[in-house]
């Protein structure tokens, strides 16, 4: 089974990037579980009609310990197995403690073994890497990271911390950083300041995704780009991300 968590900066495409990465692998053969780990409980939307799903946490908290793997499952677009963590009721929790009650439950309701995906892919906010945000990569959820951004100064510090903290992880033998990936926002300069990061983190862009309409335009629809527009040299560009993601976790092996 691969492993990968997508970390980013909030609002910087991480669940597009995502859900169209699932896409791409679902058309490749592959059997994809995608998982929400944002408290806004939205990275699954593009695949599922643009509608959001009932949340791990949100079942829980109806069901008590009744809940159910099909309380919690939605199969979406391309056959994609999608689960969201969700978030606590505004004002009262943790976001980051609900993310582990969240996997605590899906390890124990044992959806790897039901499910069996040949790849798990983690959609992490990453303003914070600390507590149930780090979960994907230091509890062995995840062994590939992959990081979002852009050229924007916010995203790049972002991806900067995002990096260390998986560095640091990396001595306890929990999840590597395998790459970025660059979701343009067409700032000046801005391949080489996404390279400059890749320097400076001692890692590599691993795809350039250019910034066009086409990928609202999806969103609108409540699709990925992928299952929307197949014959679109964007759905192409996604595709060619997915074939380059699978190669650098495979290099990392």
């Amino acid at each position: 089974m691969i492993k990968i968590a997508i970390y980013g900066k909030g609002g910087i495409g991480k669940s597009t990037t995502a859900s169209n990465l699932s896409m791409a692998l679902s058309e490749m053969g592959y059997t994809v579980m995608q998982v929400g780990c944002d408290p806004k409980a939205d990275s699954t939307g593009s695949l599922c009609g643009g509608r959001k799903i009932t949340t791990v946490l949100d079942a829980i908290r109806e069901k008590g310990n009744d809940v159910t793997l099909d309380d919690i499952v939605t199969i979406g677009d391309g056959g994609v197995i999608c689960m969201e963590a969700g978030g606590p009721t505004p004002g009262v929790g943790c976001a980051g403690r609900g993310i582990i009650t969240a996997f605590e439950k899906i390890e124990k309701l044992g959806a790897f073994a039901r499910y069996q995906p040949d790849i798990v892919i983690y959609d992490v906010l990453g303003d914070v890497v600390c507590g149930g945000f780090a979960m994907p990569i230091r509890n062995g959820y995840a062994r590939n990271v992959f990081v979002v951004t852009s050229g924007e100064k916010m995203a790049l510090y972002a991806a900067g911390n995002i990096a260390l903290a998986v560095d640091n992880f990396k001595a306890r033998g929990y999840a590597r950083l395998s790459g970025i990936l660059l979701n343009c926002r067409n700032v000046e300069d801005e391949l080489a300041k996404v390279e400059k990061l890749a320097d400076d983190i001692d890692s590599r862009i691993i795809s350039v995704i250019p910034r066009e309409s086409i990928v609202q335009q999806a969103e609108a629809l409540g699709r990925t780009v992928v299952a929307a527009f197949p014959d679109s040299p964007m759905a192409d560009t996604y595709r060619t991300m997915a074939k380059q993601v699978l190669e650098a976790c495979r290099d990392d092996h």
